[in-house]
């Protein structure tokens, strides 16, 4: 059930320049599935809208969500800057994930770039146990590299930069690739360039894909209509070929979307 909860924050570091990771006390943890996300509400009230953040990792025995999100705009930039023992407004939990049980006794292949990263590790740790096998292939712009260590305590961890300082000069698929790596299933979270890659290459490839959405989102709970794609069939809702990212997704089976 969507609600809105005060949370209260353990902790917030900044692991990256401009990528920060905080930790926050909230029942949301005992309902939070791989690939959800929560709204998280800035304290300024000309500041009327939440922002979507994927959730990283969650906790239920501790009640801890951990949330790693890039301080970009005027909102995550005053998120930033609350420190331990202040309180958030979290709108959550939102979305639909990734179906952790359809990949059960697959090879699944997990590919994030940039600040889609942090939801995969979520998902890598609920497919422990669950996947065949599984492979994490991590996209960065250079060096960065935040969060890898978390990975590499979960599985096998492959690295792409762009500037070519780290592991494969290129893309996601540019490692795919270079590594010779194979799957059945591949998920997905990144920018929109990253996931028509992704698409096509699950389709030349004979795979299935589920590819998690960005978008800029309003309301959070499908009423405003802001974060639409468009899609292969004609959505119930509208009466047109396009859905509502923040409810019906953030993912998608990669088939049924139109990128």
């Amino acid at each position: 059930m969507k609600r809105k909860e005060i949370s209260v924050i353990v902790s917030q570091k900044e692991i990256a320049t401009g990528i920060f990771d905080i930790r926050l006390r909230t029942p949301m943890a005992k309902e939070a599935k791989p690939g959800q996300f929560v709204g998280v509400y800035p304290k300024d009230k000309s500041r009327l809208l939440s922002r979507p953040i994927s959730i990283c990792e969650a906790d239920p025995g501790e009640e801890i969500l951990r949330l790693v999100y890039r301080a970009g705009g005027a909102g995550t930039k005053e998120i930033s800057a609350y420190a331990q023992g202040e309180t958030l407004d979290l709108l959550g939990v939102l979305g639909n994930g990734y179906d952790v049980e359809k990949m059960r006794d697959k090879d699944v292949i997990l590919l994030g770039g940039g600040i889609g990263i942090p939801p995969m590790l979520y998902t890598a740790q609920a497919l422990r146990g669950i996947a065949k096998s599984m492979v994490v292939v991590l996209g960065y712009a250079d060096c960065s590299l935040f969060l890898r260590e978390d990975f590499d305590r979960v599985t096998k961890t492959v690295i792409a930069t762009m500037d070519g300082s780290v592991g494969t000069k290129g893309t996601v698929i540019d490692a795919l690739e270079a590594e010779g790596i194979t799957g059945e299933v591949v998920l997905a979270c990144g920018p929109m360039p990253m996931l028509k890659a992704v698409k096509k290459y699950a389709s030349e490839h004979g795979m299935e894909a589920y590819i998690s959405l960005e978008e800029r989102m309003a309301c959070g709970i499908g009423a405003c209509l802001g974060c639409v794609t468009r899609t292969v069939e004609t959505d119930h809702h509208t009466h047109v070929k396009n859905t509502r990212i923040c409810t019906e997704g953030p993912v998608f089976d990669a088939r049924d979307v139109d990128l």
